[in-house]
């Protein structure tokens, strides 16, 4: 038995040089798998690497919703605020598409419609379904990120039969959420749940076996201002233990048995 981060950016410069101290934090803490997502070829590259080195981490290949029309912001003049790391949606769609098998899950991927204009939207979407159909061909679930198109999200997937799915830090509606809990997909909740009135209301009232935890560390930290990391995930099983008025034991017990569902493996 153990608690899982199923999102996760243990890669990210903000943590460089401290992969060792996270991971051990995250052990003490009774966390025994750690979900990385990768962003781009290269972090997917970082994430394989890193889940060569630690069997605490299993690697997730994705290509992340801006990452994949970035060079085409970039000429229509869209501000976004990282520089690097830039690849064509062709290239990270191959790099995904050539190591999915040694993934346990393809993510992150999705639409952004935050960052993105609406321009590009058709072209994001263009990715977007190319890398769904790497995982249904490869039987792997995916993770979804997405901001401020949330309900198209949900309609590629119920058109293309995609059942295996975790919504990361969803930040729709609540009666999306419901939606999307009754399709028999899961939600991960991050460890901001605290101070978040929104995470807060669907650890407490969605259906329990929709839910999984994430931190999307370093970002979302139960402390403002202060970096997540994957140990963080404790913080909030004990404060589903409070919502729902059972043991953090019950609580394990019934996320691992959501997480074994989704991923196929116990965490």
């Amino acid at each position: 038995m153990g608690l899982a981060d199923v999102h996760a950016h243990v890669t990210h410069p903000r943590l460089a040089g401290r992969e060792a101290e996270v991971l051990a934090a995250a052990a003490a803490a009774g966390v025994t798998t750690i979900l990385a997502n990768g962003l781009n070829p290269r972090d997917n590259e970082a994430v394989r690497a890193l889940a060569a080195r630690s069997p605490l981490v299993r690697p997730a290949f994705g290509l992340y919703p801006v990452d994949a029309v970035l060079p085409e912001m970039r000429e229509l003049g869209v501000e976004y605020p990282r520089e690097g790391d830039e690849c064509t949606a062709e290239e990270g769609i191959a790099w995904v598409r050539e190591h999915a098998q040694e993934a346990v899950a393809i993510g992150e991927i999705g639409l952004d419609g935050h960052w993105v204009p609406e321009a590009l939207w058709p072209r994001q979407e263009e990715v977007f379904r190319e890398l769904v159909s790497i995982a249904l061909e490869v039987d792997r679930p995916i993770v979804v990120h997405t901001r401020r198109r949330e309900r198209r999200v949900l309609e590629i997937l119920v058109e293309m039969g995609v059942r295996r799915v975790d919504w990361h830090c969803f930040g729709g509606k609540l009666n999306l959420a419901r939606e999307i809990a009754g399709l028999g997909h899961r939600l991960s909740i991050p460890a901001n749940a605290r101070r978040s009135e929104s995470f807060t209301r669907m650890l407490a009232t969605l259906p329990r076996e929709s839910l999984l935890l994430e931190t999307d560390c370093p970002y979302l930290g139960p402390e403002r201002d202060r970096p997540s990391e994957p140990a963080s995930v404790r913080g909030t099983a004990d404060f589903a233990a409070e919502l729902w008025g059972c043991t953090p034991r019950e609580v394990e017990e019934r996320l691992a048995e959501n997480f074994e569902a989704l991923f196929g493996f116990p965490p």
